[in-house]
Parts: structure tokens; C-alpha cells; sequence
């Protein structure tokens, strides 16, 4: 709702200033160009979202996703220390994390809002987020991915001559905020903790 405020007013203001400077055809005309656009990009989206959706549904059921997260499972333990060893909510963290990296975003949006509900049943304290619940928003917020998709789409609509070429980047970015938030959250959990043992 905030955002339809946003853009009425933005839209208003160009109007406005178009009018004021002589230039209101260049500003509609930048409009109906803009608006093609979107639609060009909003279309290229529906073709390669769903390749590498059905690409990424095949990982999963061939398993891909289990052996992942079964690889990342003793690595996320120790980060999350303030829950039980047998935890089942180990687990759909780890599942969300796989899907993240596969570019599965559909997948793992309920995977991490289950893992949110799961992590407030295990918390001592309901009115506050327990060191398990910031460790895993960081790590989510991050977005570690593989395979971006969804800017490969926009890539290719906009008429990218080489949209794979992002691949790289995005896994150094994203591997380095991934990496940046564990730690973030790690310095934070020791500063809290000390803080209330004062």
C-alpha cells in the first residue's frame, strides 16, 4: 500500500516537472517506453523462470537437494548451538539453504517460514528472537546462490548478449555476504550474551 503512495507520487512530480520544463512529451513517451519494457522483461521472465524451475524440481526429486543438504549438515550444527542435537529443524534449515542455492526461491520460502514457526516453539523466550533465529535470518537475508535465475531472466530480457556471464559474481557476492552474516551474527550472539551475563 505505502508503494502505490510512492510511485503516485513520483509519477506526479515527473508530470509536473515535464510540464514546468517544456518536456511533458519526452516524459510520457519515456513512460509507454518503460511499460513495454516492463512487459518484454515480465514475458522473458515466465520462459526462463519456468526451464530452470523444472530443471531445479527435477534436482529435487532426484535427491540433489537431500545429498546437499546432508553435505552442509555438520557444518550449520555448530551455529546452531542452542538447539537440541536431533532436531528436526537442523534439517529444514539445511533444506533451505539447499534451495536457496539451487535458485529454488518457491521452495524455500515455505521451507524458511517453517523453520521460523519450528525455531519459536524451541525458543526459552517468546518475546524475544532466540541466537538460532538471527543466525538463520542472516544467513537467509544473505541469499547464497549458484544459479541465479531470476537475474538471468531479467538479463535475457533486457537482451543481454551474455546473461550467464552473472553466474561468477553473484556466487562471490553472495558466498562473501553469506559468510559476512555468520560471522555478523556470531559477534553479535557473543556481545548479547555478555551483556546479559552483566
Amino acid at each position: 500500500m505505502f508503494m502505490n503512495y510512492i510511485f503516485f507520487i513520483l509519477i506526479t512530480v515527473s508530470i509536473i516537472a515535464g510540464m514546468l520544463n517544456g518536456k511533458l512529451e519526452e516524459v510520457i513517451s519515456a513512460m509507454f517506453d518503460g511499460c513495454n519494457l516492463a512487459i518484454k522483461i515480465a514475458f522473458s521472465l515466465i520462459g526462463i523462470m519456468a526451464f530452470w524451475l523444472g530443471i531445479m524440481k527435477i534436482a529435487e526429486k532426484a535427491g540433489l537437494i537431500n545429498l546437499i543438504s546432508k553435505i552442509i549438515f555438520p557444518i550449520l550444527k555448530p551455529l546452531f548451538k542452542d538447539l537440541d542435537k536431533n532436531s528436526p529443524t537442523l534439517g529444514n534449515i539445511c533444506m533451505s539453504i539447499s534451495a536457496n542455492a539451487l535458485g529454488l526461491t518457491n521452495a524455500a520460502t515455505p521451507i524458511g517460514l517453517k523453520v521460523m514457526k519450528e525455531l519459536q516453539e524451541e525458543n526459552k523466550n517468546k518475546n524475544i528472537a532466540s541466537d538460532s533465529m538471527c543466525m538463520f535470518l542472516g544467513m537467509n537475508t544473505a541469499g547464497f546462490q549458484i544459479i541465479p535465475a531470476t537475474v538471468i531472466a531479467i538479463l535475457v530480457g533486457v537482451g543481454a548478449k551474455n546473461p550467464s556471464e552473472i553466474i561468477l559474481p553473484t556466487l562471490i557476492v553472495t558466498t562473501l555476504a553469506f559468510i559476512i552474516a555468520i560471522f555478523t551474527a556470531l559477534i553479535l550472539r557473543r556481545i548479547w550474551n555478555k551483556e546479559e551475563e552483566i
